[in-house]
């Protein structure tokens, strides 16, 4: 009776590095973009919803605003908050991965590998914002035809606060994932969210003369201080009167102190990155 003796191959798992974690988060990131632009049907429905905002419901209450806005084309002054709406949806849904990865079990085979786990979540992140972003990029392109000049400073800027926002939003729909264990409590939660932050937000309606309550929850919602910066933009390139300014864009306000662009984009960067940081916290104790 002979005996088989089987070879032993030791298997090396390498050290952690930063060269090994900043190369997970850019597969991580590269898979995020290899997904979304391999469903192109993706890409067009996520256009849908913001074109007929700005187009069907802006050229259909042009004529009932005409009188309050001045002289102002409606869809121009909505522009910036239909960027912002396009950047929110896709960035939340693009979160949503996350938990697909879960239930497909693609998630467990990424929490076992020689990588730590905030990697994980960075390019998940990284991910989604890059995504959001290039859709409202998309959306931006067709500003000539809501009266937005193409000015350098302007493009610029509604890209960078684009920006900002996608990361924002990610964080904020990778910590609710993390979170959450089935797809469609996250569908559910999301659309929770969705709606009350757009429309609270003012990317509609001015924020100046709102109800106390409605005052309040607009000064609380996070869209509020993206919108503002950019509709700022928009309006620092057009050729209106001063009446039509002080009512379409008065400026978000504390207390009678206006806030400055560059401290709204930075409170829009810091909670993106508390969101983040609270994401990889409950993710690191996720067995």
């Amino acid at each position: 009776m002979s005996v088989v003796v089987a070879d032993v191959v030791a298997a090396r798992v390498p050290e952690r590095s930063w060269r090994s974690e900043g190369r997970a988060v850019k597969v991580i990131w590269r898979r995020e973009l290899i997904r979304f632009l391999g469903d192109r049907a993706q890409m067009m429905m996520a256009l849908i919803q913001p074109l007929l905002f700005l187009f069907v419901l802006g050229a259909g209450l042009q004529s009932l605003s005409a009188a309050s806005t001045d002289g102002v084309d409606l869809k121009t002054f909505i522009f910036p908050g239909v960027l912002a709406m396009t950047v929110l949806f896709t960035a939340l849904f693009r979160a949503a991965s996350l938990v697909w990865d879960r239930e497909l079990g693609f998630l467990r085979e990424m929490m076992i590998a020689p990588v730590s786990r905030s990697s994980i979540i960075v390019g998940k992140c990284l991910g989604g914002s890059t995504i959001a972003a290039s859709q409202g990029l998309l959306l931006l392109a067709l500003a000539g035809l809501v009266d937005v000049p193409y000015d350098p400073v302007l493009i610029v800027g509604m890209f960078g606060m684009m920006l900002l926002l996608a990361f924002t939003v990610t964080a904020f729909g990778v910590l609710v994932a993390v979170s959450i264990k089935q797809a469609q409590t996250f569908t559910s939660v999301m659309q929770l969210c969705l709606m009350p932050m757009f429309f609270v937000s003012g990317a509609l309606y001015p924020v100046s003369g709102l109800p106390t309550w409605l005052g309040v929850l607009n000064r609380i919602d996070p869209l509020t201080y993206a919108v503002d910066p950019m509709r700022r933009l928009v309006f620092n390139q057009l050729d209106v009167s001063d009446a039509a300014r002080r009512t379409l864009d008065p400026g978000v306000t504390w207390w009678g102190w206006h806030l400055p662009p560059l401290f709204e984009a930075g409170m829009v960067l810091l909670l993106g990155v508390a969101m983040m940081g609270l994401a990889i916290w409950r993710f690191s104790r996720t067995e």
